[in-house]
């Protein structure tokens, strides 16, 4: 079979060493599985739990001297990730596609969003990869065989892998809704169960269960602003200042009264200063209940749920 000729490409991290993949098929993106969004976790000693990394999904791929990472989309992100690439040559594999997050840790080693879009620019050396699924590894593909020896081979080769860079994402062989709880109490994203036994699917699949731990809060709504598709979003703030926005959804009653407040409490200028958004501000007096995503300093995915109006 013919050979690999090693790429040049500037994205590139070559490893320096003597394997090589001249009797080996060059290694090609492989699509992503996903978990499908519950409510609750599943039941039952059939699944192994994992904590909800808040990071960007990464595909580590060495072929041979060539190390490259891509994102869950496919694109190739390995100038973005070169320390990552860079600790990669220490696993002893000729070829392996290994599957993970790569994220940014707070002092609690709690995983940052927004920590870690900042560190990108301008400290890559805070990145670290959460290795959880090995695809392939030396020539073989490893999608059919079950979770627990996908997992197994791929704790083995990161046993080896000198400093924290990359490192195992540990499971949870127990109670699912006990491990949501605690999940909860750390003010974690969330938790991703995965069947027991389980394949490697491309795309969405039951294998795989994500379920969020959310926050619920009482707030002002300062505000309303709208998106560049019109869709209505309230500006929020409480006793720290403004907290952000969040979408308005809530039932046909609600909502008449919701803009009935709107139109006839509008504001001159925003009741905090210094706030530069494009909005309709509004006279204190209306607030709401809020749900959103823990595991963040700033709310993510949050719905206004319901509303109240001072006398």
């Amino acid at each position: 079979m013919a050979g690999v000729s090693p790429a040049p490409a500037k994205r590139r991290s070559v490893r320096r060493d003597s394997e090589s993949t001249l009797d080996s098929v060059p290694l090609k993106f492989i699509p992503t599985m996903q978990p499908r969004l519950v409510d609750q976790p599943p039941a039952g000693e059939g699944w192994l739990h994992e904590i909800k990394y808040d990071g960007y999904r990464c595909q580590l791929h060495i072929d041979g001297s060539q190390i490259t990472t891509y994102t869950r989309n496919g694109h190739d992100w390995t100038h973005k990730f070169g320390p990552i690439a860079k600790a990669a040559r220490a696993i002893p594999a000729r070829q392996a596609i290994i599957d993970g997050e790569i994220c940014v840790q707070d002092e609690r080693g709690v995983t940052d969003f927004s920590a870690l879009q900042s560190a990108i620019k301008s400290r890559p050396q805070d990145l670290v990869f959460f290795a959880f699924d090995l695809l392939h590894l030396n020539g073989g593909d490893l999608r059919p065989a079950p979770l627990e020896e996908r997992r197994a081979k791929l704790r083995l080769l990161i046993s080896q892998v000198p400093g924290s860079r990359i490192v195992m994402s540990d499971e949870y062989d127990g109670d699912g809704a006990a491990f949501f709880d605690l999940v909860s109490d750390l003010d974690l994203e969330g938790m991703v169960s995965k069947r027991k036994g389980s394949r490697y699917w491309s795309g969405s699949s039951e294998a795989w269960r994500k379920t969020k731990c959310w926050a619920v809060s009482t707030m002002a709504v300062i505000g309303v602003e709208r998106d560049k598709a019109g869709v209505p979003y309230a500006l929020l703030a409480n006793e720290r200042g403004y907290q952000g926005a969040a979408f308005v959804g809530l039932p046909v009653g609600l909502r008449r009264e919701f803009w009935r407040y709107v139109e006839g409490k509008a504001a001159a200028v925003a009741p905090i200063v210094g706030l530069k958004k494009s909005a309709t501000w509004l006279q204190p007096g209306m607030t709401a209940k809020v749900r959103y995503l823990k595991g963040s300093d700033k709310m993510r995915h949050a719905v206004v749920q319901g509303v109240d109006f001072q006398a």
